[in-house]
């Protein structure tokens, strides 16, 4: 592996300059620990003399010999570092004006700024991982929920790139024996046994369009799951959706249409990462706006994954039933999941009547939650708590399971399973080899593009130009 591919040493704050105590500055290139030892000065050794995995202690001057600051210096030399280049990582007291001033200082010593992303993208051009794993660090960081955490870090350990180069590897020997056959085609031989690569074709398509079955459940997780509270005007949809963040976060009155667009927010509930999504009321609009709000609830309620209808027990049975009806009518039993809330049961003094509820959803199927409860009180949040993290035990990941949460992952691998698909045909239809072979070329491909093995520089560039500076 040659760990000399870059020739210049980048720095940038890989914290926030002006939180917390201390903030963190990364050096990498190849004269990263030289650019170091003329800005920290410490007693005996310099940090470029200094063994890997040391810490040094050392004091950071300006050009007039005044004392910036007193900071520890991590050394760490190539290939054993982030970058698999020299490195150093300088803890300094977290003063932005201090942090800005030796960055500063290391730039005139010879450094330049990072630019997004830059230091995994020399760790993935240097081989200290591949492309998936790379972009798992940025989903490593930016995991806002347990199941997120872990569908992340299992990617980052190479539990995802493992699985696809095993069926790289088996592909391409099979391809290679193809391709060996073309270059006899005038003899008339077979290389690759057809009954095993048919049996092959099926086992890598049945994998590969079982991993891009899992993005729904990926986005989700690394997303949040979307929940659509919707329901007629005055129905308690803003009060409910205050109520479970614990905060006045949509704008509560008695003023039919008060809410006119949605108001989204998420919320953690059993270490899975909920969207909730507030929407306008559902009735016929009396202005341009209204409907604009009425709109776009309809188009959220078809996009949820989980539909939280809300009944107010003071309405009458036509307006409640009238309103569940329209509800149900716009949702896929087969992917939504539906919650039936009948809302101000504080109103009722206790006395709830459970088969007033089902009469309202006699037309739905044993599947759907039903529950009483009062956004205004509390009653019944519990419940719907409970209620909401039942749906989704899918997204707990009680294994390791490789979950794909990318949608370029989603589809590369959407396109390697037609590839297969073709293969599979072709091989089926008794074509010839070279046919199946330019099949198998493009799966081949497509796979190598999500762990980096084949990948344009602009895909790079836009992958890493997510990251943070000092990432």
């Amino acid at each position: 592996m040659d760990y000399s591919l870059f020739d210049d040493t980048i720095a940038a704050p890989a914290t926030i300059p002006g939180t917390g105590a201390v903030t963190l500055l990364r050096v990498s290139g190849p004269k990263a620990l030289r650019i170091v030892s003329d800005v920290v000065k410490c007693e005996s050794k310099s940090i470029e003399e200094t063994l890997a995995g040391r810490i040094r202690y050392g004091v950071v001057y300006n050009e007039s010999e005044e004392v910036v600051d007193e900071v520890l210096v991590s050394v760490f030399k190539a290939p054993h570092s982030y970058t698999g280049e020299d490195s150093a990582e300088i803890t300094c007291h977290a003063s932005s004006f201090v942090a800005s001033e030796i960055l500063r200082l290391l730039c005139t010593a010879g450094a330049r700024m990072a630019s997004p992303g830059e230091f995994t993208r020399r760790a993935f051009v240097n081989g200290k991982m591949d492309l998936a794993q790379a972009e798992a660090v940025a989903d490593v960081i930016s995991s806002s929920s347990t199941a997120s955490l872990k569908v992340a870090i299992n990617q980052l350990r190479g539990g995802f790139s493992s699985e696809l180069k095993d069926i790289r590897s088996r592909l391409l020997e099979v391809a290679s024996l193809l391709e060996l056959e073309l270059d006899f085609s005038e003899e008339d031989v077979e290389f690759a046994d057809r009954s095993k690569l048919a049996t092959l074709l099926d086992e890598a398509a049945s994998h590969v369009i079982s991993l891009a079955s899992s993005f729904r459940q990926g986005n989700a997780i690394k997303n949040g799951v979307p929940v659509a509270i919707v329901g007629a005007v005055n129905a308690g949809k803003s009060t409910l959706l205050n109520a479970l963040l614990g905060e006045e976060r949509a704008i509560v009155s008695d003023i039919p249409g008060t809410t006119r667009d949605t108001v989204e927010e998420t919320l953690v509930l059993d270490g899975i990462l909920f969207r909730f999504i507030d929407t306008a009321g559902l009735r016929e609009a009396s202005d341009t706006v209204e409907q604009i709000g009425v709109s776009r609830s309809y188009k959220k309620l078809s996009e949820a994954s989980v539909v939280l209808a809300v009944l107010d027990v003071s309405a009458s049975e036509e307006e409640n039933e009238s309103s569940i009806s329209d509800i149900v009518s716009k949702i896929d039993p087969s992917s939504q999941k539906l919650i039936v809330l009948l809302n101000k049961a504080d109103i009722l003094d206790g006395n709830i009547n459970v088969s007033l509820l089902n009469e309202y959803v006699l037309f739905t199927d044993n599947k759907v939650i039903k529950l009483y409860i009062s956004a205004k009180t509390g009653f019944g949040l519990d419940s719907l708590r409970k209620a909401l993290s039942a749906t989704q035990k899918d997204l707990t990941l009680d294994s390791d399971q490789t979950i794909v949460t990318n949608m370029r992952h989603f589809q590369a691998l959407s396109e390697t399973g037609s590839a297969l698909s073709r293969a599979s045909a072709s091989l089926s239809s008794g074509l010839t080899p070279d046919l199946i072979a330019e099949d198998l070329r493009s799966a081949l491909y497509h796979l190598g593009t999500i762990t980096g093995e084949v990948t344009p520089d602009e895909v790079l560039g836009e992958i890493f130009g997510r990251f943070c500076i000092g990432k």
